[in-house]
């Protein structure tokens, strides 16, 4: 940043009049060092800006700070001898055009500051080699030298218009009283971090849930990465035996339920589980139990399956991963450590369980976020049930399901995007805490 403020200092100070001149209108700068095409499109862009912020953008900024005034009526139409509702002011749409403006003028901010340097540059340019690079050779560059940026330009583009500018809308809902409360779904207003304070307050009904719902989701995420990952090592160890007969037959009998779509998988066990599902029914015809088992009315009961389920679906992946890994230890390690007079416990210990974290540390970091967000186990298998710990979150539900029901369900949107804000922080916290204290992280030659 303090290189591009001395670029633009120094472009004023000791540019020429074409270069100060691009300061008040762009792309003149270039048009007078010999780039018409380049200039004629950057100030395209700054007319079209002009064009957009007196036809839009004033317009969206000064609705800004009230998210509209006007509220939605119904009036009697005496000659139609009906009621009509008058259009009221969307604080939706004013947010989201606010936003969009916002990123609009800091698009332009960056777009002037480029051409006042390249400018500049062009400046030096003539000055010391009498030429300039031709439209024609700045194209050629694009697919040769500066191919990085004809590559990166539309990943960037829609990074920013997909994930960057929703993100940062859903944030600022945060601050409003957007929700069905108080009926504020249409015309709703800034809230400032009441919202936050609803959510971290342990006495108030929202904070009992969030808290009850954060230690359920980090039980979860716990259980279901480490017993995936001691449950499929252990199997791969077994699998990659000298002794074991069949090994390619064994993993593709464990492999095979990857080939079937998960969510398949999940809603067959649901249904199976059911107080008149096949489970059930089997054990009850068998004699084993005379009441169906309570798999989805009990909370605990509801919890040790999903985790279970979880197991029987994820150990799989995790036996490939630890299978590669073993595939890739050197002979020589073990060979050295037999001679030593290791036996097989402290080999384990020593060599292939150091080299498996030290290798697949990122792979678990990855597989616990993956967990907190595990969306899909837990919404098709409890549906987050079986009873509610307050008026929105169930028994199993995870702070991304919560969020989901807050949201589509119950239309508490301004919690939702606290809720989501809430989990981006505790998984950021997390994720580079254990990353940066991790052997992979500080000691990067040890296994090279």
């Amino acid at each position: 940043m303090e290189n591009n403020r001395s670029s633009v200092k120094n472009a004023l100070l000791h540019g020429d009049l074409y270069t100060r001149l691009s300061a008040i209108i762009m792309g003149i700068g270039l048009i007078g060092h010999k780039q018409i095409v380049k200039g004629i499109m950057v100030l395209l862009c700054q007319i079209a800006f002009i064009f957009f912020m007196i036809n839009t953008g004033i317009g969206s900024l000064q609705m800004m700070p009230s998210l509209g005034t006007r509220a939605q009526e119904k009036v009697w139409n005496e000659a139609k001898q009906i009621y009509e509702y008058t259009t009221g002011d969307n604080s939706q749409q004013i947010l989201l055009a606010g936003v969009v403006t916002c990123f609009v003028i800091a698009a332009i901010v960056v777009l002037w500051i480029i051409q006042l340097r390249h400018s500049y540059s062009l400046q030096k340019q003539l000055k010391e080699k009498g030429h300039v690079p031709t439209f024609k050779e700045d194209v050629k560059n694009l697919f040769n030298k500066n191919l990085h940026i004809t590559l990166m330009t539309l990943p960037c583009l829609g990074i920013l218009v997909f994930n960057i500018v929703p993100l940062v809308y859903m944030i600022s809902m945060a601050f409003t009283t957007y929700s069905k409360e108080d009926e504020h779904l249409m015309l709703f207003d800034w809230d400032g971090f009441h919202q936050f304070s609803r959510v971290l307050n342990m006495n108030g009904n929202i904070g009992r849930q969030f808290f009850q719902v954060l230690k359920w989701t980090i039980i979860w995420a716990i259980f279901a990465t480490f017993l995936n990952y001691i449950l499929g090592m252990i199997l791969a160890m077994v699998i990659n035996r000298k002794d074991t007969k069949g090994k390619a037959f064994w993993r593709f009998c464990f492999v095979l339920s990857i080939a079937v779509p998960q969510f398949v998988t999940l809603m067959i066990m649901n249904i199976m589980l059911q107080p008149s599902g096949a489970i059930n029914v089997l054990l009850q015809n068998l004699g084993l139990i005379s009441a169906p088992l309570p798999f989805w009315q009990n909370a605990l009961w509801a919890k040790i399956t999903v985790i279970v389920i979880n197991i029987w679906i994820g150990i799989p992946y995790t036996m490939l991963q630890i299978t590669g890994i073993l595939q890739n230890i050197p002979a020589e390690l073990y060979e050295a450590a037999k001679m030593d007079g290791a036996n097989s416990i402290t080999i384990f210990f020593k060599i292939t369980l150091p080299y498996m974290l030290f290798v697949t540390t990122p792979y678990l970091i990855s597989s616990f976020v993956g967990n907190i967000n595990n969306f899909g186990v837990i919404y098709l298998l409890s549906g987050g049930g079986p009873t509610y710990v307050g008026d929105t979150a169930g028994q199993t539900d995870l702070l991304v399901t919560w969020l989901y029901k807050l949201t589509v369900d119950q239309q508490y949107y301004n919690l939702g995007a606290v809720i989501g804000i809430m989990t981006f922080v505790i998984l950021t916290i997390v994720t580079l805490i254990t990353y940066r204290n991790s052997g992979s992280y500080k000691n990067e030659e040890a296994f090279m």
